[in-house]
């Protein structure tokens, strides 16, 4: 197990809260230097004013469903750090509707932030990871890929391809030293979706530093290792 990830320079998408949040702080933690996005210019400044204690960090505005603003956020991450070894594709939302009150923008919404927002800045990320000798990304992905249930076809949809594409991303680039993972988590304590109400008790919920720490320990295990999935549950999840 390698004991830090110090001297590594990491991207998050979606690094201002939640899941996210937690992910580049403990990167920080760990070492290493963190670029983050996110789509408000107010929220990437305030998180990265308030993570630059932990270490040195990195953020700007940018829209993950535009590929040209993902290839302007990772030309600015060239310029800031000269370097890429870790993505994390975490950037992520999604609007519970059933089907017959869906609506196509609902659809695409979905599709764009969680399935090709991952190509997108996976396709900037692997040739910089190459030509630095290899690199990891790891996908936040959701249970809702494996589990389909009402009012989640766009999420269930975008998850299940995001999964898929993980895989084949795997087997694309592994002899490129380049390890990929899917993580896929069930209920995390961030009230994410459009219009969901946090519960007054989420005691039970998985907490996103719990996520952070499996992603450290994926990013640390030995280079002749991968892991390619994780199922993350509740230990105690409502009855």
């Amino acid at each position: 197990m390698i004991d830090s990830l110090a001297g590594k320079f990491a991207v998050v998408t979606g690094g201002t809260r939640g899941i996210g949040r937690a992910i580049a702080e403990r990167l920080l933690r760990e070492g290493a230097a963190v670029a983050l996005c996110g789509r408000s210019t107010d929220a990437v400044e305030r998180a990265c004013q308030e993570m630059a204690v932990l270490g040195r960090v990195f953020g700007e505005a940018a829209d993950v469903t535009d590929a040209s603003a993902v290839r302007k956020f990772f030309h600015a991450v060239d310029d800031a750090f000269g370097a890429l070894d870790i993505l994390v594709n975490n950037a992520g939302a999604a609007r519970f509707r059933k089907i017959g009150e869906m609506t196509p923008e609902d659809w695409h919404y979905q599709i764009d932030l969680n399935l090709n927002a991952a190509f997108y800045c996976a396709h900037e990320a692997v040739p910089r990871m190459i030509r630095r000798g290899g690199g990891s990304i790891v996908n936040i992905s959701s249970l809702a890929a494996k589990n389909a249930f009402s009012g989640g076809a766009a999420y269930n949809a975008a998850k299940a391809g995001l999964n898929a594409f993980t895989d084949a991303l795997m087997l694309d680039h592994r002899h490129d030293n380049i390890r990929v993972t899917t993580i896929m988590p069930g209920s995390v304590d961030t009230g994410f979706s459009a219009g969901e109400r946090r519960p007054p008790d989420t005691s039970w919920m998985i907490a996103p530093e719990d996520i952070a720490e499996i992603v450290s320990l994926v990013l640390r295990m030995p280079a002749r290792t991968m892991v390619s999935s994780v199922e993350v549950r509740p230990s105690r999840p409502r009855k």
